[in-house]
């Protein structure tokens, strides 16, 4: 019977066949015992010698790491055992070989594992990762379409900005100049005058020449719209939506998320109502106490964290050179490793921490908000917050100007807690067509482009809004990741693209 570790549980007692990879191999005198995953879990499977074993068993001994296999054997419960299951083999075939599989348990820097994309894919944590990655994306998916939302799938190439002009990617197409699309944002707008409540999700592109944790070049990005709302409509569907994610990922990934290290109480927090925080109370708070204390607190644990790792890598430097035995000095190298990256990180930081607060203490209003005020604001409150109304100057010209006060726009981001930042940006758009014209003309963009989008003021326009959510920076939140290279299958950063 053809099955996969994930049915084991169904087949116990019985003989099956899987087909995978080896993940380990141990032989240990009369016992082989091979660690087998098939994408689908962990196997444990054990080749005893004997007289039934013997026409395979040398072959067993010599499997490498990665070769694919095809292995026969009776399932038996195990709690000892990886994945719960043990499979007692009774054949076993190579299907492929595997020689010097460039991943090995040693360690390896962030730099090699990049390059290495293509088979780092296999590790346990990139596999987990992925998962959950699916996950979200089929939730977001089931969000809109069981809330009566129609996808509308919009151009990647696209004849003008929808966002910042020092952020576009060129392409020559057919001699003509257009570029790659930054958002889907202003053609879904089109299509919410005609079904009302719409989303597109797909890929986006940005061409920022930005190394920070958060900044990929191409990534994606789910953009619903909806007609007759204001800006409360949108933040409140954006609420919504975020604790809907939430739940569907912990009932589905806890034991993965737990794999990853995440703190589950964090996530179970991610309530309604979230917190609702102006622009302007935001500048107060970044000039005021609270943010202060909270960076000299990071300086000073962060310092003393450094001198504890010092120490701790001495140990196993020294251990990885004198242990007896090399399984004691591979673990030591694994750890050094582990610890010297962290090391390195805090050092980072603790630059950074003095330049960060001072960036906060001089805040002034009318400038955006950097990565580190996100930073700051998001680790002060438990729960996501949405900062709102910006001043109009540093925003996009589609958003809507405040009515009550024409220097700020009626625009939102949502910043996910822990630090992590924006994961959200929304705003209800301008649906008046001379302060449309007018924005445009402000921000110096040349009007014959936008006109098919003036058309939507001209013909039939009402107040509407939307947003865009970030899937790398939503997964990098939800599974606790420090950067977002590991939540798409093929990041795409500044000066690099291979694989």
């Amino acid at each position: 019977m053809d099955t996969t570790v994930s049915q084991l549980r169904d087949y116990v007692g019985k003989t099956v066949i899987l087909h995978g990879w080896v993940l380990h191999n141990t032989p240990k005198g009369k016992l082989i015992f091979v660690t087998l995953r098939d994408g689908t879990g962990y196997c444990q499977c054990v080749v005893e010698r004997g007289e039934a074993t013997e026409s395979f068993f040398e072959e067993a001994k010599r499997l490498t790491q990665e070769s694919s296999v095809e292995v026969s054997g009776v399932v038996s419960a195990d709690e000892r055992a990886v994945g719960g299951y043990e499979l007692r083999v009774t054949s076993l075939e190579t299907i492929g070989t595997s020689v010097d599989y460039p991943i090995t348990p040693k360690p390896h820097g962030v730099d090699f594992l990049m390059r290495q994309r293509h088979l780092w894919f296999r590790s346990q944590r990139q596999r987990v990762i992925l998962r959950v990655r699916h996950t979200l994306v089929d939730a977001i998916r089931r969000y809109f379409n069981d809330n009566g939302f129609t996808l509308i799938d919009t151009p990647i190439f696209a004849p003008a900005a929808g966002e910042d002009t020092g952020t576009l990617f060129s392409v020559d197409y057919f001699g003509e100049p257009v570029y790659l699309a930054q958002t889907g944002q202003l053609y879904v707008e089109t299509a919410c005058m005609a079904h009302r409540k719409v989303y597109c999700f797909g890929p986006t592109f940005r061409a920022e020449k930005s190394k920070t944790r958060r900044h990929l070049t191409e990534f994606w990005m789910v953009e619903p719209e909806i007609a007759f709302a204001d800006l409360d409509d949108v933040i409140d569907l954006a609420e919504d939506m975020i604790c809907a994610l939430v739940e569907r990922v912990l009932t589905d990934h806890r034991s993965d998320l737990e794999f990853l290290g995440r703190d589950l109480a964090a996530l179970e927090r991610i309530k309604k109502p979230f917190h609702r925080i102006s622009y302007s109370d935001v500048a107060d708070i970044l000039r005021g106490p609270g943010a202060k204390e909270l960076l000299e607190k990071d300086l000073a644990d962060k310092t003393t964290e450094v001198q504890e790792l010092n120490k701790k890598i001495a140990d196993l430097s020294e251990t990885a050179k004198t242990a007896r035995k090399q399984w004691q000095k591979d673990k030591a190298a694994q750890e050094e490793q582990v610890a010297r990256e962290r090391r390195s990180e805090l050092e980072e930081e603790i630059v950074n921490i003095p330049r960060h607060a001072q960036l906060a203490a001089e805040f002034r209003w009318g400038s955006d908000l950097g990565g580190s005020d996100e930073t700051i604001i998001s680790r002060l409150h438990e729960r996501p917050v949405f900062v709102h109304r910006y001043p109009k100057e540093v925003k996009a010209f589609y958003m809507r100007v405040d009515r009550r006060d024409s220097r700020v726009v009626e625009n939102f981001d949502l910043l996910a807690p822990e630090g992590v930042g924006e994961i959200i940006g929304g705003s209800a758009r301008e649906e008046d067509y001379d302060i449309l014209l007018s924005r445009i003309r402000e921000e110096g963009l040349p009007q014959e482009p936008y006109e098919w989008y003036l058309d939507l003021r001209r013909y039939g326009s009402v107040p509407h809004g939307g947003f865009g959510l970030g899937v790398e920076r939503t997964l990098g939140w939800l599974c606790g990741l420090k950067h977002v290279r590991e939540t798409i299958p093929f990041p795409r950063m500044t000066g690099k693209v291979y694989p």
